[in-house]
C-alpha cells in the first residue's frame, strides 16, 4: 500500500485541470512524487508534464 503524503498533496493541488477525474489527478500526483510510471490507456495522463505514461 502506497502511503499518501504531504508532498504527494501539494502536487495535486498544483496540477493543471489537464483531467477533471479527482481520483486520476491523485494518482498522477503520486506518481510524480514517488517518481514511478503509470499504466494507463486514458491519454489525458499524458498530458501531465513530468509522468511517464507506460501504454
Amino acid at each position: 500500500m502506497l502511503q499518501y503524503t504531504l508532498e504527494q498533496s501539494l502536487r495535486l493541488f498544483g496540477l493543471p485541470l489537464h483531467h477533471s477525474d479527482t481520483f486520476d489527478r491523485q494518482i498522477i500526483a503520486q506518481a510524480l512524487a514517488e517518481n514511478v510510471p503509470v499504466v494507463t490507456v486514458d491519454e489525458k495522463f499524458s498530458l501531465s508534464e513530468g509522468l511517464k505514461v507506460i501504454w
